[in-house]
């Protein structure tokens, strides 16, 4: 396997020693998965996928951020319990990925079932010298706690997965969630451990800590390395947690001594919509179940995030629709005949395309090309290459028609 490693620049070798871990950062369950999500997904399940075929072990993991602060925020503006708005919208992203024929991770682990497990690797990082204290004087119920920060100078290669400059960081960490201007910090990069608790938030003891819950980063970190150790293949995600949460996730395993937090950094492109950035804020989105719920089959909606290769950024349209669903049934017909052209070319080239950087876009292509000599007639014919190209679309590329 071959992917682009954003800490390297370029596609290189991504070489499994025993068991293939990858860990998939997840979702926020504020509201149900759009398709930059599904795209992000499907992505990596072809990775899954590809790996498994390849004969490995695949340990796949993924959180579920179900406690955080956008969370909280549509919770208390919809009047539904935080909880309950978690739950409801977990069900629905995998409901959604279970359409889209995405195999499941071995561990689907909420934030709120590791509260410890985040709280002593909180607890490690200030023993370790990287983690420090501020004071917070007024918790909004009349008493004062601590929020425990990250201290990027406990590191030497901060920047070593974004290679992004300190202006650059410091810009993003404004809009992606930081908080550079808290005054008692050390430096404005530094990111949040464990916020102390505040009044009307939720909130977890913790021996050796304030009552509180975890910060972003660490919570991923946490996870991963229970389930995987650090030195895991792959760390998966779109491009718009290059920074800060991955490089900062990798730094605070490495501030541990835990080094190389994963060997491979691999990113998703942005989907927009219609031309525009699609983005929870603008409120510009097309959801999974939307578009299944208006008719269009869920292997029609992944064949056309497969036409795009991973690391693109695109734009969705309804056009898409139109040409996956053609796509889909030419495909159909090709394969419901009794027999066809010789089919193992078509599932080598299947196999070598996704083999480098996972080119879903290439491995379409054999199969229209296979489907071209089949329309033709002009091919010996084997009885059992139309079940041969099934399978291969159902095993490698997720398509069951």
């Amino acid at each position: 396997m071959r992917l682009h490693d954003t800490v390297a620049g370029r596609v290189v070798d991504v070489p499994v020693a025993g068991v293939a871990g990858l860990y998939v950062c997840g979702i926020t369950p504020y509201d149900a998965a759009h398709l930059g999500h599904a795209s992000t997904y499907v992505a990596f399940d072809l990775l899954h996928r590809a790996w498994l075929d390849a004969g490995h072990e695949v340990r796949y993991v993924q959180n579920v951020t179900d406690v955080d602060d956008p969370l909280l925020e549509r919770a208390s503006a919809t009047g539904v319990d935080w909880q309950d708005l978690a739950e409801q919208q977990t069900d629905v992203f995998r409901d959604d990925m279970a359409a889209l024929a995405v195999l499941p991770p071995h561990a689907f682990v909420g934030v709120t079932e590791v509260v410890p497990e985040v709280g002593e690797l909180v607890l490690r990082l200030e023993r370790a010298g990287a983690g420090y204290r501020v004071d917070v004087a007024d918790d909004g119920a009349g008493g004062t706690t601590s929020d425990v920060y990250f201290d990027v100078g406990s590191v030497d290669d901060l920047g070593a997965v974004s290679g992004l400059d300190t202006q650059t960081m410091l810009h993003q960490s404004a809009e992606r969630g930081g908080d550079p201007d808290r005054p008692g910090k050390r430096d404005p990069l530094d990111p949040l451990l464990w916020r102390g608790r505040r009044a009307g938030e939720p909130s977890w003891p913790v021996a050796g800590l304030p009552d509180g819950r975890p910060g972003w980063h660490v919570e991923c970190v946490a996870i991963a390395l229970a389930e995987l150790g650090h030195g895991f293949a792959v760390q998966g995600g779109g491009s718009d947690l290059v920074f800060p949460h991955h490089e900062l996730g990798a730094a605070h395993s490495h501030a541990l001594g835990l080094r190389p937090y994963a060997r491979s950094y691999v990113h998703t492109g942005m989907v927009a919509l219609d031309g525009a950035k699609m983005s929870k804020s603008l409120g510009n989105l097309e959801f999974v179940h939307r578009l299944t719920a208006t008719g269009v089959p869920a292997h029609v909606v992944r064949l056309a995030l497969l036409s795009h290769h991973y690391r693109s950024d695109w734009s969705w349209s309804v056009a898409e629709v139109d040409v996956a669903s053609a796509r889909a049934a030419r495909w159909r017909s090709a394969v419901s005949r009794e027999g066809g052209p010789q089919a193992l070319t078509t599932l080598d080239r299947i196999r070598a395309a996704l083999g480098e950087d996972l080119d879903a876009p290439a491995a379409l292509a054999a199969v229209d090309a296979w489907c071209a000599l089949q329309e033709a007639g002009d091919e010996p014919l084997e009885a059992g290459a139309p079940g041969l190209v099934s399978r291969a679309l159902d095993a490698l590329l997720g398509i069951r028609l």
